[in-house]
């Protein structure tokens, strides 16, 4: 058994293709995209190499056949509420099923994060953003949504095995669209829209900057400081609204306003991976292309819910339930999708869960974000409820 340190192209991609042999024969997993992956580990494309670094492994057997990987990472703007040690993190783990390899991967991992100062691991996690490639699937093996781990279930033996503890779990809720939600949805809605000062509209992507700036007030004042998300200005929020464009559905992300100042926005994209597991992980100019027709000829039955956020001087007044009625009539009325699933929400935070569970939805995937001390003898404490 050996294990290699990824340092060039060829090897980059023998990394992603572990991911794609482990899981070939699998008829629930679409490959990931490759350009997702290797920007990860790319300093041009990645802003989190500003204050941290990353570092790969390819776990070989004495046939010289790749049979695991994993990644760890160092960043210093990685901090959970509650957290008074410094945290490393792990992740793109794959492994056969066998512990022996599953622990030279871990150890590895361990040994380059003690050699940079961490005192403990989270895993299965992402070098960036918590909105993808977070946590370890354990319920719900269907196909995965976009940039949403995807693993088989034997997994969280290898993890538990090895000493990491559930930090957090992360649900994921789904709901047919033609189901009606509680009657309590309806009188909320009814109360605040009889308020002529309220107003709900969905995004138009002729008025892009309009909508990332109210998207950047509500946001910031909604999220940031929760669950280790950080404020965001206009600029990114532009950026990633212009590389949305091509996808985006302007009837399902809706924005709710009181005297015509932004309150709440609820952000939902089409399910993508719908149209790209035919792609075969390539986004090429040529997949590009591929992408375009798929998307022209083929309908996609589900969106997703991506954001969901109100400012806290109007939270628990009845503005969720006017914005989702409000995008229920042309979501439902127009008969756009067959289902909807959220991007998954973090336990540690009741208020939301509550929000998704009173609409009428079922648990569909839960993932769970693992942690490893490295003193064993300290005081194991899960991720504190907002």
């Amino acid at each position: 058994m050996q294990l290699i340190e990824v340092l060039n192209p060829r090897q980059a991609e023998e990394f992603i293709r572990v991911n794609i042999e482990l899981n070939q024969f699998n008829p629930h997993y679409i490959r990931p995209l490759d350009k997702d992956i290797n920007d990860v580990f790319d300093p041009k494309k990645n802003k989190t190499f500003r204050h941290g670094e990353c570092i790969r492994w390819i776990a070989k057997n004495d046939d010289g056949k790749s049979v695991g990987r994993i990644a760890a990472f160092v960043n210093k703007k990685y901090k959970n509420k509650g957290d008074d040690i410094p945290v490393g993190g792990v992740g793109f783990f794959d492994c056969i099923n066998d512990p022996q390899v599953a622990d030279m991967l871990f150890d590895v991992a361990k040994h380059w994060l003690l050699q940079n100062g961490m005192e403990a691991m989270d895993g299965p996690i992402n070098f960036g953003e918590r909105d993808r490639w977070w946590g370890l699937l354990v319920e719900g093996f269907d196909p995965p949504l976009y940039c949403l781990n995807f693993n088989p279930p034997y997994y969280k033996d290898l993890l538990e095995t090895y000493g990491f503890r559930p930090f957090f779990n992360q649900i994921c809720f789904s709901l047919k669209v033609k189901d009606q939600v509680q009657q309590k949805f309806y009188d909320r809605h009814a109360m605040v829209a009889n308020d002529p000062d309220f107003s709900a509209c969905h995004i138009k992507k002729n008025q892009l900057e309009k909508f990332a700036k109210d998207f950047t007030t509500v946001y910031n004042k909604a999220w940031a400081g929760h669950g280790g998300l950080k404020e965001m200005n206009n600029a990114v929020v532009m950026k990633m609204f212009r590389q949305m464009k091509p996808i985006m559905d302007e009837k399902i992300i809706w924005y709710a306003y009181y005297k015509d100042e932004p309150i709440a926005v609820w952000t939902n994209i089409p399910d993508l991976n719908q149209w790209f597991k035919h792609l075969n992980g390539r986004f090429d100019w040529f997949g590009k292309l591929k992408f375009l027709w798929i998307k022209a000829t083929t309908r996609c039955t589900k969106f997703v819910g991506v954001v969901f956020g109100i400012v806290p001087e109007w939270q628990g007044k009845g503005v969720d339930s006017y914005i989702i009625m409000e995008a229920a009539k042309v979501i439902q009325g127009q008969h756009l999708y067959d289902d909807y699933e959220m991007q998954w929400i973090g336990e540690f935070n009741p208020k939301m869960v509550n929000i998704a569970e009173n609409l009428g939805t079922y648990r569909s995937r839960k993932l769970t974000t693992y942690r490893y001390l490295f003193d064993r003898t300290k005081e194991f404490r899960p991720h504190p409820i907002l």
